[in-house]
Formats: C-alpha cells, sequence, structure tokens
C-alpha cells in the first residue's frame, strides 16, 4: 500500500478533529465540576486559597492540547490542498509533455522523435542507426538539428550516445 501525502493530510485532519472533539468535552466537564466545587467553597465561606479551580494547571495543559491538535489540523490542510495541487500540476503537465508533438519538425526528424518517445524517452544512438537505416554521418546530422531545436539531448555513454527527450 502506498501512502502518499494526500491521505496522510486525511488522516493528520481526522486525528485532528477527533482530538479537538474530545478536549472539548473534557474541558467542558472539568469546568463543570470545578465550578460546583467552587460554589460548595464558597457558600460554605472558605477562602479562596482552598477552592481548588483557582489553584491548579490543567487549564494550561487544556489550551496546550488545543494548540497541538489546531497546528496538526492545518499541517493536515496543508498537506491534503497544497500538496496535492502541486502534484495535481505535475501530473497535467507530465500529461501534456506526453502529447505533445514539438514543432517544426520535418519528416526524417518525426521518425526520430517517435522512435525515441516509443523507448520511453531514451535510446542509444547505435540503436537509432540500426531500427532507421540512415548512416551514422546522417544520424548525427539530424540528431544535431534536433538538439538546436531543443528537443532532445546527447550524453556521452563510453563509445556511444544516449538520446533523451526534452
Amino acid at each position: 500500500m502506498k501512502i502518499n501525502q494526500k491521505s496522510i493530510g486525511m488522516l493528520l485532519i481526522a486525528i485532528s478533529i477527533i482530538l479537538l472533539f474530545i478536549l472539548t468535552f473534557i474541558k467542558l466537564d472539568r469546568d463543570k465540576q470545578t465550578n460546583s466545587l467552587c460554589s460548595l467553597i464558597h457558600e460554605n465561606k472558605l477562602e479562596i486559597q482552598e477552592c481548588t479551580k483557582h489553584d491548579t494547571s490543567f487549564s494550561w495543559l487544556i489550551i496546550i492540547a488545543y494548540g497541538i491538535g489546531i497546528i496538526s489540523l492545518i499541517i493536515g490542510g496543508y498537506l491534503l490542498a497544497i500538496l496535492s495541487i502541486e502534484t495535481d500540476e505535475q501530473k497535467e503537465d507530465k500529461k501534456q509533455s506526453e502529447t505533445k508533438t514539438p514543432p517544426k519538425l520535418d519528416n526524417e526528424e518525426n521518425k526520430i522523435y517517435e522512435l525515441i518517445k516509443n523507448k520511453d524517452g531514451s535510446i542509444y544512438q547505435t540503436d537509432l542507426v540500426n531500427e532507421t537505416g540512415y548512416s551514422k554521418v546522417k544520424m548525427t546530422r539530424i540528431l544535431d538539428k534536433m538538439e538546436s531545436k531543443n528537443v532532445l539531448e546527447r550524453k556521452r555513454r563510453g563509445m556511444t550516445n544516449i538520446i533523451v527527450l526534452k
């Protein structure tokens, strides 16, 4: 199973919502308990120092927990929204580059372009010579023209070149 940023974002959002929901109930219950306890202390005319509501760090813990929940929610939203938009744009660019044919190629150049494209975008120059039947000199001249049109790139590999579409 492949886990991507979108599913991590959805998981973080779900966990954050559950955490915030639970924290709200804990906070409401705790407030109800401390208010009733404080009321009893005030009814019995005891001093405020004896009231546990005014002497606890629980509210700081709740604030920190809410902060963690909100930060997780923001990070999950970022992963879900922003990064998935970027990947959608990347997919669209890839789709356009696959369907787009380069402009102003003559018949020989189109033939070579299609051969390279059918070989997943890269092929050895010697294989191109063998598949087209062109001489090495003619192939070099055609590849020079295509390289000047910024259609492909030649990379040296030992005694031959590998041709890669741009």
